[in-house]
């Protein structure tokens, strides 16, 4: 009898292959190394969590389906490294992004110092109107917090991101976070901005979604 693991391993392989899907929205992970990004991708993915993850050599992805207003949008979120050495690979990967998780780690102030720096990245790299979510990281280690949340929804308002306090270890606010990402996109595409032809190449037979995005949901309930 196959376990859980295993049968999420085939359920996420069986995504990759499949072609039938109403749109595909690339999505980036990016942030300073060993602030939990690849924990983050994992916990989304598979619901499954380790912290034996070595650091990201250059960059790799895994595929989610998820479903809105009846339609199979195939999710391609790519897991990039945060190391200086790395940044030119990474950046090659902006262009066609839709979507960014810009993550730091609570207890790490020198990831949460860079993230003006990974901001300036997507607005170099990528597409005008692509969606940024700023990611606080490991809020379940509390005591051993050095970036107050309070500085962090500043900084987020500051640069017009969206904002989640998170917890990969213990799964909160990870689902949350990419939802509203993927609700952000939605909203663009609907309002027909700057930006839509890149929407439409990756849309297949339909006229565009319309959902409410959810109530978003700022800090970290740990």
């Amino acid at each position: 009898m196959a376990s859980a693991n295993d049968t999420r391993q085939q359920q996420s392989q069986k995504d990759a292959a499949d072609q039938n899907f109403d749109y595909m929205f690339k999505l980036l992970l990016i942030g300073n190394s060993s602030v939990g990004k690849t924990s983050f991708l994992f916990r989304y993915t598979d619901d499954s969590f380790t912290s034996a993850f070595v650091s990201t050599v250059g960059i790799d992805f895994k595929v989610k389906t998820v479903f809105r207003s009846g339609k199979r949008i195939k999710l391609q979120i790519w897991d990039t490294a945060g190391q200086e050495r790395y940044r030119t690979i990474t950046t090659a990967y902006y262009r066609g992004a839709m979507g960014f998780l810009l993550m730091y780690d609570i207890t790490n102030l020198d990831s949460f110092s860079a993230v003006r720096d990974w901001a300036t990245q997507i607005k170099t790299y990528s597409w005008d109107n692509a969606q940024v979510i700023l990611v606080g990281n490991k809020c379940d280690l509390e005591d051993d917090r050095l970036v107050p949340t309070e500085d962090s929804q500043r900084l987020a308002n500051e640069l017009g991101f969206e904002f989640f306090e998170a917890s990969a270890k213990d799964n909160i606010n990870v689902k949350q976070a990419f939802e509203q990402l993927v609700d952000l996109i939605f909203d663009k595409m609907n309002e027909g901005l700057e930006g839509g032809d890149i929407l439409a190449s990756v849309h297949r037979g339909s006229q565009g979604l319309k959902e409410t995005p959810p109530n978003n949901y700022n800090g970290c309930s740990c």
